[in-house]
Order: C-alpha cells, then sequence, then structure tokens
C-alpha cells in the first residue's frame, strides 16, 4: 500500500506511548508520569513544532504503553509497574502483573481496573467501536492478541501474531490493524484467520510507530522514543 508520511507535532511528554483522535482532539498518555492529556491536532505552532493544548488529568496507570476511548471512558494500559520511570506507587499494578485501567476522561479518577488476560505485558489496546462489549489486547512477550469481552472480563479467542513486539491497534469493519514497532509497519490481520491481509512500512527517517488511531482516512500515531506524533495518508 502506497501511504505518504509526515510529522505533525512534537507530544507534550517526553515518551507518549498511546494515543486516541475524539471529537475534541485527540488524548495522549504518558509513559513515564501516568497523565494524559487532550491536545488539538491541527494548530501547530511552526516555530516550536507543538499544538494546543486543552486539558490534562493525572491517572493512576504505570508505565503507560497504548490506551483507547470507548463508552465513555480512557482506558489505558499499564505495562507493569512504574519502576523504570519513577518511584513505585501503592496503585502500580503487583510486580509481574499488568494492567487495563478504565479513567473517568473528565478527572483521571479510576473506575475500574482489569488483570491483562494471560499475565505478561501489555503494548497495546483498543476498544471495539464495530463489535459491542469487546476490547482487543495485545501481548508482545507472547506473540498474542486476546479478544476480550467486557461484561465479564473473559478472552474469546487469542490470536497469534505475525512478527514480534506487537503494540497499537485499530479495529476495522473488514479487519484489525496492528503496530509492530521494530519492524515498522502496519499491518492488517484476517479477523478469522489472523493471517496479513495487508502492510503500511514506515521506514526510516519517520518516526517509529508505537499507540495507533484512526483519524481522517488514514492514521495517527505516537513515536515514545522521539516524541513526535506523526500521520499516515493513505495514496489512492
Amino acid at each position: 500500500m502506497q501511504v505518504e508520511v509526515e510529522r505533525l507535532f512534537r507530544a507534550p511528554y517526553s515518551v507518549p506511548n498511546g494515543l486516541q483522535v475524539v471529537d475534541e482532539g485527540i488524548w495522549i498518555a504518558d509513559q513515564i508520569t501516568g497523565r494524559v492529556a487532550l491536545m488539538e491536532i491541527e494548530s501547530v505552532d511552526p516555530d516550536y513544532g507543538t499544538t494546543k493544548f486543552i486539558r490534562d488529568i493525572p491517572s493512576e496507570s504505570s508505565n503507560t504503553s497504548g490506551m483507547a476511548f470507548g463508552g465513555g471512558f480512557l482506558w489505558l494500559a499499564a505495562n507493569g509497574d512504574g519502576s523504570r520511570w519513577r518511584p513505585v506507587r501503592e496503585t502500580d499494578p503487583k510486580s509481574g502483573t499488568s494492567e487495563i485501567f478504565k479513567i473517568d476522561p473528565k478527572n483521571g479518577n479510576t473506575v475500574n481496573r482489569y488483570l491483562v488476560p494471560g499475565g505478561g505485558g501489555v503494548h497495546g489496546f483498543e476498544y471495539d467501536h464495530v463489535e459491542e462489549d469487546v476490547v482487543w489486547v495485545t501481548h508482545p512477550g507472547r506473540k498474542e492478541m486476546s479478544k476480550v469481552r467486557l461484561p465479564d472480563w473473559t478472552v474469546e479467542r487469542v490470536y497469534k501474531l505475525p512478527r514480534e513486539r506487537a503494540h497499537g491497534v485499530v479495529r476495522m469493519e473488514d479487519g484489525i490493524w496492528v503496530t509492530f514497532t521494530s519492524d515498522r509497519v502496519i499491518v492488517m490481520l484476517d479477523l478469522d484467520s489472523g493471517e496479513e491481509l495487508d502492510c503500511i512500512e514506515v521506514p526510516e527517517p519517520h518516526p517509529q510507530p508505537h499507540g495507533l488511531s484512526l483519524y481522517g482516512e488514514g492514521f495517527i500515531y505516537c513515536d515514545a522514543s522521539s516524541g513526535w506524533v506523526a500521520k499516515i495518508n493513505m495514496m489512492l
């Protein structure tokens, strides 16, 4: 697939590792502090390479790696405790576990928290807007992705992934896009077989793809390493 990659702006945090486009703008999560900022998208300052801040909230998430918005709530993927970045807090997931935090976007309060199915780490999370009461969780260490039912937090299906280091996820009517950060690709997977249907390459020197969201007719993503937010335009 032919695409055009465009740098948009630097994130308000040094390590942005999850983002989600909403009607008001774009939510961006910080891996270090657990804070989440709502930003405008298009109003980029030409001198500083930043965009306008709307507001931000704290959260109890830690080592945040992936996020989504759905059902009126923010969902943050806490990839273990925050010991890599800061002192551990009492609210961090216990050592060896990871959790998904359901967050009130008005104040950052935790509404609920869920253990990542099967244990281990998490790098991506998607709230399914096609199929009701479904979320998706990527497990990079196991090269798997879980389809999870929200009402009782049960795993409906586990997909074996074809590549390493799965990150951001976007569900579509005809499949599901998954970012594979180390390979610098975003791959469309078949929902029945799990096979690759399409592939978008994000080569150097563009920012590396981590978190992923739909944006217009293409995608928007963040790079936790460089702090950049970039746009992928589909070329017809």
